[in-house]
């Protein structure tokens, strides 16, 4: 999908040893602190754990699925419902602005999707155009349901991703925001922690509006006049979990703080792949020096999901205490062992996987583009497989795989 004049949006302006861990303690500053905090929490839970085996297999299925797709950042551009900047980078073009707020949005909300009614045709869906080039009617479930329903609210002329709109009362009530997440006819559930979207909304959108001249560009700019327009990736992530309290994804676990970040690296990472240059070569409009290297500091972003497909790789190992949980359908608390487990080990199992597909090309068994690969281009290439699989679309061969056990069951604003 490419963007378009008259489009919606611009008609309202194994687990570690102990030594290990003692050796990661001292990080220098461009270090993202996940990493270290994610492999601490994983020595200390003791409950999930990383397949050496599953991680070498699974990095050259996944290195070999990355190059015969030709899956790169662009291929964000390819996904329907996503609506794309106009190309070249300017500032001054308003659905450069109304895209970043967009994307600014759909990152605030993006949580908490799965459903009670799971695999059921009446569990909680938007229905909406099929993609912005179709008209073709669909019940959008799962992640795409929050997208779905921006989509049409911008499309029925309510402008629903502007700050100022979204962040007030009057504007924009309650009861309209529960109108736009409305589901279709046929379904019996309402979307997940409605009350707590409004909150999230409310918040950012203030912010930005008192601070920032009312959009996620506003930001941006503020981020770059700070730092000599020379800001990372990883310092953009920093000063959004400083400024949006609802963005700080953060534990403390045996005495001390572990870092997770989901939807602010998502939300970085969203930029960074909507904005991407068709040249990886070329500089990043928002990030100095070329578009490939530039998200490499990140990490993945653990939620539920990717865990479910990670183990399905066999690259992580679940005891039979957490397989029984999964399977019941039991809730896994936030903030519990097992979530924490599940999350840092997802963290630090794509980062295995993304140095062994490092080895894999540095000994000339691929030439995919040797920039690109990152563990967030890992995460969304897991993602998108596991929604496929989970539509019945894919199946993985080639490799070994396990038994697809349920994901997990967590009601949070972080994931």
């Amino acid at each position: 999908m490419t963007a378009v004049r008259g489009h919606p949006l611009l008609s309202n302006s194994p687990v570690f040893d102990e030594k290990h861990i003692e050796e990661v303690q001292e990080v220098p500053p461009a270090t993202n602190p996940v990493i270290p905090s994610a492999e601490y929490a994983l020595l200390k839970t003791n409950l999930v754990q990383i397949n050496p085996q599953g991680v070498k297999a699974a990095a050259k299925y996944i290195l070999q699925k990355l190059s015969s797709e030709s899956y790169t950042p662009r291929t964000w551009r390819t996904h329907p419902l996503h609506i794309c900047p106009p190309e070249p980078y300017s500032p001054s073009d308003l659905l450069t602005r109304a895209t970043l707020n967009w994307i600014f949005l759909i990152s605030a909300l993006n949580f908490s999707f799965w459903s009670e009614k799971e695999g059921k045709p009446d569990r909680y869906g938007v229905e909406w155009r099929e993609g912005w080039s179709s008209n073709q009617r669909v019940v959008h479930t799962g992640y795409w349901s929050l997208v779905a329903a921006l989509n049409r609210a911008l499309e029925e002329d309510i402008p629903i991703t502007d700050p100022a709109f979204y962040s007030s009362e009057i504007l924009c009530p309650d009861s309209m925001i529960e109108d736009i997440f409305r589901p279709a006819p046929q379904c019996k559930e309402k979307i997940p922690l409605l009350t707590e979207r409004i909150a999230v909304m409310r918040e950012v959108g203030s912010i930005l509006c008192n601070d920032f001249g009312g959009s996620f560009l506003g930001f941006i700019e503020e981020f770059q006049r700070q730092r000599c327009y020379q800001g990372t990736a990883l310092e953009l992530v920093q000063m959004i979990t400083d400024t949006f309290p609802a963005f700080q994804d953060h534990r403390l676990y045996n005495g001390r703080q572990v870092f997770f970040w989901k939807r602010p690296q998502i939300l970085v990472a969203e930029t960074w792949a909507a904005f991407y240059p068709p040249d990886s070569s070329l500089p990043h409009p928002l990030f100095p020096g070329p578009a490939g290297p530039a998200i490499h500091s990140l990490t993945m972003f653990a939620d539920y999901r990717v865990p479910q497909i990670l183990h399905h790789l066999r690259i992580l190992w679940y005891p039979p205490s957490l397989t029984r949980i999964l399977r019941a359908g039991t809730m896994v608390l936030p903030g519990s062992k097992e979530e924490i487990s599940l999350r840092a080990a997802s963290i630090i199992a794509v980062e295995r996987v993304r140095q062994q597909i490092e080895c894999l090309r540095n000994a000339g068994e691929s030439d995919y583009g040797r920039d690109q690969v990152s563990s967030v281009l890992i995460d969304f290439y897991l993602w998108d497989l596991a929604k496929r699989i989970e539509r019945g679309e894919e199946q993985i061969e080639g490799v070994q795989t396990a038994e697809m056990i349920p994901a997990h069951r967590t009601r949070s604003i972080w994931y």
